[in-house]
């Protein structure tokens, strides 16, 4: 069966507190209230392709509990195909503590789990190659890198008519650029904030230096042959650049409630646009428009839109593709 697009990443239970604010050193906070949902960067990514009528699958881990039966059946509930998620014998599902304050800003604390120990033998090269877009992004790794060994033999193994999505994340930015260099010579489109862009080129960009964003960008192209570069810019918007055209676009004015999960968000509404043939720029103006979607709910998943709120968006301000 050939697929739009296959996730690999980490599969995570997120438990999500409300506080009135993120406290820092030596200071306290309280909890004003709870919930749980279902997270992981790609999976989450890969959810907003499914809602917008994708044909996805995913590469993953879980464990025997409660957690990874949780994960294993949303993702079947989300008509995600799960040829390539493992449920192991031992060990437990990932899982993440999130703190939200009053305006939606957040910190996460990962513990991953039996994410990190997913094996090369584990994972079917032939499933791999059915997808058009393998969207890869990061694992903690920092006491088994066996599932970052595993996505770095796998690109070095990838059809060339697979096209290569890569979302970092702050994880694998911070492990530095040759730490990175092994991905990005296999990615096509990279998906990447400006906090994280800025941290890569070791200089500091604000949203208004577009010329800068841009000329950044054009490095990592020339250096790497990276094909489109999507930066999202958080409540400013995003930009986006291939070897041809570059689009600033501002971010939709929405109500926010939670911003966990806007940039898988973005990913998911963008790479929509990739798989379906749409221009850079309206792919960029669908990934803020998901992104938006996102934010105004808790949790990374609860406000992503289906195909019918995307097709009305569209056709409520006569977007027309070209």
């Amino acid at each position: 069966m050939k697929l739009d697009a296959i996730g690999f990443g980490a599969l995570n239970m997120d438990k999500l507190f409300q506080v009135n604010k993120i406290a820092h050193n030596d200071e306290e906070s309280y909890i004003i209230g709870s919930s749980e949902s279902f997270g992981g960067s790609a999976a989450n990514t890969i959810v907003g392709l499914s809602r917008l009528g994708m044909k996805t699958g995913f590469i993953g881990k879980i464990g025997p509990d409660r957690e990874g039966s949780l994960l294993y059946n949303n993702l079947k509930n989300e008509n995600i195909n799960t040829n390539g998620v493992i449920i192991t014998s031992n060990g437990k599902s990932g899982s993440v503590n999130g703190y939200v304050d009053i305006k939606g800003q957040r910190a996460l604390y990962v513990d991953p789990g039996v994410n990190d120990c997913i094996g090369e033998k584990e994972v079917d090269n032939e499933y791999v190659d059915s997808t058009k877009v393998f969207h890869i992004t990061s694992f903690v790794g920092n006491f088994h890198e066996k599932s970052i060994n595993t996505q770095k033999n796998i690109l070095n193994e990838i059809s060339s008519k697979v096209s290569v999505s890569f979302d970092p994340g702050r994880l694998y930015i911070e492990r530095g650029i040759e730490f990175l260099d092994k991905y990005f010579i296999h990615t096509d489109i990279l998906l990447i904030n400006q906090t994280e862009l800025n941290l890569l080129m070791l200089e500091k960009t604000n949203a208004k230096d577009i010329i800068k964003i841009e000329l950044n960008i054009n490095k990592i192209q020339e250096e790497y042959g990276i094909e489109i570069v999507a930066v999202k810019m958080g409540d400013k918007g995003s930009f986006v650049s291939n070897y041809n055209e570059s689009y600033f676009i501002e971010a939709f004015d929405v109500p926010c409630v939670d911003t966990t999960g806007a940039g898988d968000a973005f990913n998911a509404g963008f790479l929509y646009g990739y798989i379906t043939g749409e221009s850079l720029k309206q792919s960029a103006i669908e990934g803020n428009y998901i992104a938006s979607r996102c934010i105004t709910e808790n949790g990374a998943t609860d406000g992503l839109p289906d195909i019918s709120k995307l097709e009305n968006f569209i056709n409520r301000n006569q977007i027309h593709f070209y």
